[in-house]
């Protein structure tokens, strides 16, 4: 090694050393070219950065950075300097540290000396000229001690007790920050939008006019789900929703099995004998006059069955299966005949009716207006009044709706676009099997005045209804032999599209509150659904306006605009069953609005919700009554709220995919349901004047939208549903003893009253984690540690879980296969059995194949397993459409439906199963 430092003489060509000779510390290399001077400036930069080391042992001393730099600095730079400011580069690196490494201070000079460390590190390992200098491995290997050393080695226990200790308390605090028990990451509740503020501002930015303008949009024209008019109407709202900043707006295409009138298709006519002959106007008056030019819809039932029959006429009062057993009961046939029914009354669904009319024999059917019910003898018929016209006709679906929900030609599965899965029209258990096709009380009347003398004559006041100049006969198979024509277009593959958008939440982004609205109507949709549309498009607005300020809910709100409702809530029930997993495990709330405003009578369905809509209610005041809020007319009136039934958008979410749902509007008097009546002069005048009710449905909607998205515990009331479910229970049991006799065995609930009441004390227990966390919150001043972080979050997916857990997923009891034979014909095997019809032979009369068939596509025939049988879509164990009565409500469908049927085996067994499910789910809410 050359000991003896060389002067620097200026050379015509210095010779560049290489990168290792710069960066070594070999003399004869770095070394060699360092004059005094030179020497010197190290020294000073060693002082300067205060990096001197001492002197090591055998006279090794490694390379610092700072003597690395010192032959760095003599590499020749670009300006043809041959010197470089070593401070000026360390200032540069640390200047570009601060800038990659930005936050405190501290942290970073940490980093830059463990940079500086590895720099160094690695420049000591580059061609080391001291190897030499270090000790050999026998001088290591001479002074490791040997083993009966080492056991006679006495160790200095008060270090090694120090070292411990520090090694205690070192693993201690990791084990409390591991736990967050420290809670060092709590987190404020106070938010840089106050929600208090939030709540105010949500009820004073509604704006009434935006509403009234939102709905004289919507209505200028009719828009059928499926046709042009619809699609339009999707494009404006998918417009509104991009304008208001939603995120992922977009449709949602489904293709699905649809049908539409032909002009000139449908006829009813009296045919026989000739001096009656006679013909129905059928159609509705030009709402508008002509030179607007604006397109009207045709009359006609969504889902009827195409045919053209004739038979006696015969009027059969609502068309219940009670009225039609009631004309068997009295002699009148029924087979092959034409009833004649009213809407409304003991059998409310107009699907059902045409049901029951095909089981009794009949093979058409004609629904038509009575003015009793929604016409002039309630007050004044529209323009005048509120009410519906002589020429008014009500439109609507004949689909089975408490037996297939959505596409019936794909029950169970999306109708995406290319899907080949397609079940079979004939035969197919969600349409019914004849023709029939609704009517004005105008046409009516020539009907039921053709009947005079013929069969009965009605002495009944519930069966007479309000057409003037008629004698009531019920008709007989001496009547009038009516003609009933639907020659009609059916299309399998129609496109359909839901308009989506999102707000993405900042705590849970993917949990979700959906909001729903369906879009199409049967005209124009003045208050079905327009008033709904008009009320959203409001909401989505003003969660923009919140949004576009920087807020954000902790879960997401997703606004849904459907199509297809009005056929078999075609839109929402295809999404549910195309994203199904993704919904039971990620919506906590589904709120529904159909109907916005036809009155100033709020209603609400859902009880988990109570305690939530109350809050609401007692913000927003009646405008009608200036000095009292909703809520304190609910309670006045002492309100409850229902169950959900059938007939909206709520369906899907809450039987299929176990969401928690909710449907609210504000009801009134009959209006011209479903007719083109139902337009914007008809609720600018006489539906909601001013629109004052659709601002209130407004606040309360959007209200209740920020308590669900918001709120950090998921404001849903277990205590209330525990308490309904007791009482659904109860109404069970008087059910059953209404069903009871002393021939037939009865079923033991005790099961199903141990679930309820295991609900009771779970969902008390469950609600007091709720209040001792609010405590919690409160006397820490607003903080929340980590781990009641985590626990609320756990507690809220626990709630809303629970619904999805009253879903029958495990597969149930069946007390018979699909498909039966029903080799005999249909209305002379149902006669006999007319009162309490047996499920096998209703199931097999709705699903029958033809005779050459033996095995039918239908998913619902194939599956091994039943959770509802017969109506195995539907998976709720408290809640599902009535078998007969597709409004209304049936606690425990599985039960009811065998209990109604006769079927007390399969009664009991369906009692043991939801006993099993629900206490499963109280179960799990505290687990």
């Amino acid at each position: 090694m050359v000991n003896e430092k060389h002067r620097y003489e200026h050379q015509d060509s210095l010779p560049i050393p290489t990168y290792e000779e710069a960066t070594s510390s070999r003399p004869s290399s770095s070394q060699s070219y360092l004059g005094p001077e030179e020497v010197s400036h190290d020294a000073e930069r060693q002082g300067l950065l205060s990096r001197a080391r001492p002197p090591q042992s055998n006279g090794y001393e490694p390379p610092t950075v700072e003597s690395a730099r010192s032959s760095l600095d003599f590499l020749p730079s670009s300006d043809g300097s041959s010197r470089r400011s070593s401070v000026e580069a360390i200032q540069r690196e640390i200047q570009q540290m601060d800038v990659e490494e930005p936050g405190d201070p501290n942290t970073r000079a940490n980093r830059f000396s463990k940079r500086i460390t590895s720099l160094t590190h690695s420049l000591s390992s580059i061609n080391l000229p001291f190897r030499e200098w270090l000790p050999s491995r026998q001088y290591i290997r001479a002074r490791i001690p040997s083993w009966p050393q080492m056991l006679r080695f006495q160790p200095n226990w008060i270090l090694v007790g120090r070292i411990f200790a520090i090694f205690l308390v070192v693993f201690i605090i990791w084990l409390f920050f591991i736990s967050d028990l420290f809670a060092v990451q709590t987190r404020r509740m106070s938010q840089m939008f106050d929600p208090e503020s939030l709540r105010s501002y949500v009820l004073n930015h509604v704006d009434a006019e935006n509403i009234r303008q939102n709905l004289e949009h919507a209505t200028q024209y009719d828009h059928i789900a499926g046709t042009e008019g619809n699609f339009f109407l999707a494009k404006w709202v998918e417009k509104s929703f991009q304008q208001a900043g939603l995120e992922q707006v977009g449709l949602e295409r489904f293709d699905v099995y649809l049908n539409y009138p032909k002009i000139g298709g449908r006829r009813v006519a009296i045919i026989e004998p000739p001096e009656l002959e006679w013909f129905a106007k059928i159609e509705e008056q030009l709402v508008y006059p002509v030179e607007f030019e604006v397109q009207q819809t045709l009359v006609f039932h969504g889902h009827s069955k195409t045919g053209n029959v004739t038979g006696p006429l015969i009027y059969a009062n609502y068309g219940s299966r009670e009225d039609f057993q009631t004309l068997a009961d009295s002699g009148i046939k029924l087979e092959g005949s034409i009833a004649l029914v009213r809407y409304y009354g003991s059998q409310g669904d107009r699907a059902l009716k045409v049901k029951a009319a095909e089981l009794a024999g009949a093979v058409g059917c004609v629904i038509y207006s009575d003015p009793a019910e929604d016409g002039f003898v309630k007050g004044n018929p529209y323009p005048k009044g509120r009410y519906m016209p002589d020429d008014g006709v009500q439109r609507g679906s004949v689909a089975m709706s408490s037996w297939i929900v959505g596409d019936v030609l794909s029950p169970g599965y999306a109708s995406l676009p290319g899907e080949r899965r397609r079940e079979p029209v004939e035969n197919n258990p969600g349409l019914v099997n004849i023709p029939s096709i609704p009517l004005a009380w105008r046409d009516a009347q020539k009907l039921l005045q053709a009947l005079r003398g013929h069969g009965k004559k009605i002495e009944d006041p519930k069966a007479i209804g309000g057409v003037p100049d008629v004698e009531w006969w019920t008709g007989d198979s001496s009547s009038p032999t009516v003609l009933l024509m639907n020659d009609q277009i059916e299309k399998d593959g129609e496109g359909i599209y839901n308009v989506i958008g999102k707000i993405t939440g900042a705590e849970q982004p993917e949990k979700s509150i959906i909001i729903g609205n369906h879009r199409d109507a049967w005209c124009f949709g003045g208050a079905d659904p327009g008033s709904g549309t008009a009320v959203m498009l409001e909401v989505v607005r003003i969660f923009g306006e919140l949004r576009k300020a920087g807020w954000s809910p902790r879960r997401s709100i997703e606004f849904a605009s459907w199509d297809g409702e009005e056929y078999n809530m075609i839109g929402s029930t295809e999404h549910v069953e195309n994203r199904i997993e993704d919904l039971r495990r990620d919506a906590f709330a589904y709120l529904n609005v159909d109907v916005a405003v036809v009155g100033s009578d709020f209603k609400a369905e859902g009880p988990i919700f109570e305690s939530a809509l109350k809050r609401v209610l007692d913000r927003v005041i009646d405008p009608k009554d200036g000095n009292r809020t909703f809520r304190q007319i609910w309670e006045d009136n002492k309100t409850t709220m229902a169950g959900l039934g059938s007939g909206s958008d709520y369906v899907a979410f809450l039987d299929l995919a176990g969401t928690s749902s909710i449907d609210m509007r504000f009801d009134g008097p009959p209006y011209p349901y479903h007719s083109c009546y139902d337009n914007f002069d008809w609720m600018n005048q006489f539906g909601d004047p001013g629109f004052q009710y659709h601002k209130a449905l407004a606040q309360i909607w959007a209200l209740l939208i920020l308590d669900m998205a918001d709120r950090l515990i998921l404001p849903f009331d277990m205590n209330v549903y525990a308490r309904e479910v007791a009482k659904y229970v109860k109404e069970l049991e008087e059910f059953v003893k209404t069903k009871s006799t002393k021939e037939s065995p009865s079923i033991d609930l005790s099961s199903l009253r141990f679930a309820s009441d295991s609900f009771v004390l779970s969902a008390n227990t469950f609600e007091n984690w709720g209040a001792a966390w609010s405590k919690m919150v409160f006397e820490s001043n607003g903080f929340e540690n980590n781990v009641m972080y985590r626990q609320r979050l756990e507690h809220n997916i626990k709630m809303a879980d629970f619904e999805t857990n009253l879903l029958d997923l495990e597969g149930g009891v069946s007390s018979f296969p699909f498909p039966l034979p029903f080799p005999f014909p249909l209305h002379s095997a149902f006669l006999p059995y007319f009162t309490i019809p047996s499920l096998p032979l209703l199931v097999a009369s709705f699903c029958t194949p033809p005779p050459s068939t033996t095995q039918s596509r239908s998913t619902l025939n194939s599956r091994k397993t039943k959770q509802l049988p017969g109506r195995e879509q539907f998976k709720h164990v408290i809640f599902a459409p009535q078998l007969w009565d597709t409004y209304g409500t049936a606690y425990f469908p599985g039960v009811r439906d065998a209990v109604e049927e006769g079927e007390w085996g399969l009664a009991q067994k369906q009692v043991e199963k939801a006993a099993r499910i629900l206490k499963s789910a109280s179960e799990k809410l505290n687990s």
